[in-house]
C-alpha cells in the first residue's frame, strides 16, 4: 500500500467512529446533489470514497428497489461505520480502492463523490478508472457539503490558485480524464460539479 494510501487510511480510521455526529445536518445536501443526477429506476450507481455511507440512501431512493447501489471505501473503519448506521441495507459496500475498482468497464451509470478528489493521490488517472467503469454518457457527480471557501475557512486555510477544486482546473482535468463538465457550482452551502462520460 502506497503512503497516499496509508494516510487517507489512518486519517478516516481515527475519525470513523464520530464522522455522522460531527456533521449531522448534512444529510439534505446529499439528498440535493443527488437528485441533480437524474438517476432513473434500474439505474446503476457507484459512491466512490462513500465512507460512512451517507448518500446510499439517497443513491437506492433515486434508482429503486431495481438499481443497483455500490459504495467502495478504503477504509475498513469507515464501512463498518456505514454498517451500524444501516446503510448496508440501501448498498452493497466494498472494501476497495477507486484507484483499481473491481468492476467491469462500462458496468454503471454514474458515479456520485462526495468529498473524494482532495484525497485522490493521483486525480488523473483515478478519474480515468472512474470513467472506465462508467458507460459512455454517465455521469459523474463530483460533492461536498459545504464550499471551497467555506471548507477553507473550517480548515484555517487560504485557497489558493492551484486548488483542484478550483473551476479551470478541475474543468481541465475532468477533460483529461474522460469526463466533459457540464456544470459547477461553488457556494457557501455547497460544491458540485456535474460531468458527462465521453464517448
Amino acid at each position: 500500500m502506497s503512503d497516499d494510501h496509508t494516510h487517507v487510511q489512518e486519517f478516516f480510521t481515527a475519525r470513523a467512529a464520530d464522522w455522522d455526529s460531527r456533521f449531522p445536518d448534512d444529510g439534505p445536501a446529499y439528498a440535493s446533489a443527488v437528485a441533480e443526477l437524474a438517476l432513473h429506476e434500474g439505474a446503476r450507481v457507484l459512491d466512490a470514497g462513500c465512507g460512512t455511507g451517507r448518500a446510499l440512501t439517497p443513491l437506492r431512493a433515486a434508482v429503486g428497489p431495481s438499481g443497483v447501489v455500490l459504495g467502495a471505501d478504503l477504509t475498513p473503519a469507515m464501512l463498518e461505520a456505514a454498517v451500524r448506521a444501516g446503510r448496508d441495507r440501501d448498498g452493497l459496500l466494498l472494501l476497495a480502492d477507486v484507484a483499481a475498482l473491481p468492476l467491469r468497464s462500462e458496468s454503471l451509470d454514474a458515479v456520485f463523490a462526495a468529498g473524494l478528489v482532495a484525497h485522490l493521490p493521483q486525480p488523473e488517472q483515478n478519474l480515468k478508472e472512474l470513467a472506465r467503469v462508467v458507460r459512455p454518457g454517465g455521469t459523474l457527480a463530483l460533492f461536498h457539503p459545504i464550499g471551497r471557501a467555506a471548507l477553507a475557512a473550517r480548515q484555517g486555510r487560504q485557497i489558493t490558485p492551484d486548488d483542484l477544486r478550483a473551476e479551470p482546473n478541475l474543468r481541465r482535468l475532468l477533460a483529461r480524464s474522460g469526463w466533459r463538465m457540464t456544470s459547477y457550482v461553488d457556494e457557501d452551502a455547497r460544491f458540485l460539479a456535474l460531468s458527462v462520460r465521453e464517448a
